[in-house]
């Protein structure tokens, strides 16, 4: 589970780090070709990477750093430190208190965030022009001399843990998060990037202090700057912020790839007065840089990634089971999870899981046809020049092109390779990559005592609480010790 209570811009730049995994939605019937302004690229003494482009149609500039780290760099019962460390960047830093950085921004109207995925540690803004040397001046700051002061960090530990029980309070807001934990099991992947209540009541500042020092350094910075500025003035303001920052102190770990779960295993999380069930469906599925990421744009548009899509109209538009049921790739470094979720009362759980299943047995057998192959590439070109249209979008996606290893051909030529997928293409893809029936991790958030006889249907069932902390649970169920039941 991840602490929900995040800025608009941090949520801009998460969407930005799925732009490469998930380019959806819109329509329009002929693929766009796609400009980008000159891009200058360049690294720094500290190893950093710097991208600019200038753009000047609006008096506005954006930033954003992303350095590699995140959630998968929190250590085994640590979980949630590496967020609560970026969150606690702009709590302090340099010469300004909490207060007065949120003063200095909000005297300016200018919107900044700081934040951590699974992947990266990231700081964003967006500024007027004539306000750039304090936007360069923030990001040193909070980058370069946080202060942590302890009255924040107990303060914002304490807000967190809140946060992530009242997340509880509704299913829909965690069952995916134990759908990919449960997945992932002792992967790196599997730990939740926001913790859970346990582990992060547990963190020290002296752990946030190990985590700063450990994870953030000039060779882990990615900082991309787009909007109304002159490129050869930015380079320098960067350079003497940036240039010479050290390196991290602890070396970049090497993530494996995350095994494919061989046979059905199924997880009830109980939640005793809940009326409805949450489900998630899934097993492994591919890279940020996989070879076929274009054509599954396609395919999961079609199948689970919008209201028309195959999995909607199945359980919703046509059923009436749910009221949304849809499929996500998650795409990262070394792979990642592809799940379907949905929701349904909890009488007709059976009915709606066994829905979903017939779905995606279909989509394995017969792929898409010639319609709605038509319409996931439309709506696809219709919604990605939009999703380029400001400063700050476009510093998102430069950052999420270079994190990944890509070229600007990434997204200047994807309009034309989503126009040009075809059936065949799609089949390959959809076969290779979404589970069969026989190789599937079922997880089932709802009232355990009438769930269990329909679980047993799908496979061997653990079950958990919903109130127990959720790391502590499921690593009781991967030991099969106590707390948690095997049925």
């Amino acid at each position: 589970m991840r602490n929900r209570r995040v800025s608009t811009a941090a949520r801009r730049v998460a969407s930005m780090l799925a732009l490469l995994a998930a380019m959806a939605g819109g329509r329009l019937a002929e693929a766009q070709s796609i400009r980008l302004p000159e891009i200058r690229d360049l690294t720094l003494p500290s190893g950093a990477r710097v991208l600019l482009a200038e753009r000047h149609d609006v008096p506005l500039v954006a930033m954003s750093a992303f350095l590699r780290g995140g959630g998968q760099t929190d250590p085994e019962g640590k979980e949630g430190l590496g967020a609560l460390t970026a969150e606690m960047l702009r709590k302090g830093a340099g010469a300004r208190s909490a207060s007065q950085i949120a003063d200095a921004l909000d005297g300016v109207g200018a919107a900044f965030a700081t934040g951590a995925g699974m992947e990266t540690f990231y700081v964003t803004g967006e500024f007027m022009k004539g306000d750039v040397d304090l936007m360069i001046d923030l990001a040193k700051d909070v980058l370069r001399n946080p202060t942590f002061p302890d009255s924040e960090f107990v303060k914002l530990r304490s807000q967190t843990v809140e946060g992530l029980l009242a997340l509880k309070d509704d299913p829909g807001n965690v069952y995916r998060a134990y759908g990919g934990a449960y997945f992932y099991g002792a992967h790196p992947y599997g730990r939740p990037v926001g913790g859970d209540e346990a582990t992060v009541a547990a963190l020290t500042r002296e752990d946030v202090l190990r985590c700063y020092r450990d994870q953030f350094g000039g060779d882990r910075l990615i900082f991309v700057v787009v909007g109304d500025f002159a490129a050869s003035a930015m380079e320098a303001k960067i350079r003497a912020a940036f240039g010479d920052w050290r390196k991290a102190a602890a070396a970049h770990p090497v993530i494996p790839a995350p095994e494919r779960v061989g046979g059905r295993r199924v997880l009830i999380v109980d939640k005793a007065d809940a009326t409805q069930t949450y489900f998630w469906i899934g097993n492994r599925g591919v890279s940020a840089t996989d070879p076929d990421r274009d054509v599954l744009d396609v395919a999961n548009t079609a199948f689970g990634g919008t209201f028309a899509s195959l999995l909607n109209s199945a359980l919703r538009i046509k059923s009436g089971l749910t009221y949304g049921a849809s499929c996500r790739l998650q795409r990262l470094t070394a792979g990642g999870a592809i799940g379907i979720g949905s929701y349904t009362k909890t009488e007709s759980t059976a009915k709606a899981i066994d829905l979903a299943l017939l779905v995606l047995r279909d989509f394995r057998t017969a792929g898409l046809q010639a319609e709605k192959l038509s319409a996931g590439r439309n709506y696809i070109n219709g919604q990605f020049p939009t999703d380029l249209e400001t400063a700050g979008q476009l510093a998102g996606a430069l950052a999420a092109n270079a994190f990944y290893g890509l070229g600007r051909e990434e997204i200047t030529g994807y309009p034309a390779r989503i126009a040009a997928v075809d059936s065949a293409a799609v089949y390959r893809a959809v076969t290779r990559v979404y589970p069969p029936d026989k190789d599937l991790v079922l997880v089932m958030v709802g009232n355990a005592a009438k769930l269990r006889a329909v679980a047993k249907r799908y496979g061997p069932v653990s079950e958990i609480p919903l109130s127990r902390p959720m790391i502590e649970a499921l690593r009781s169920v991967r030991a099969g010790g106590a707390g948690a039941s095997a049925r």
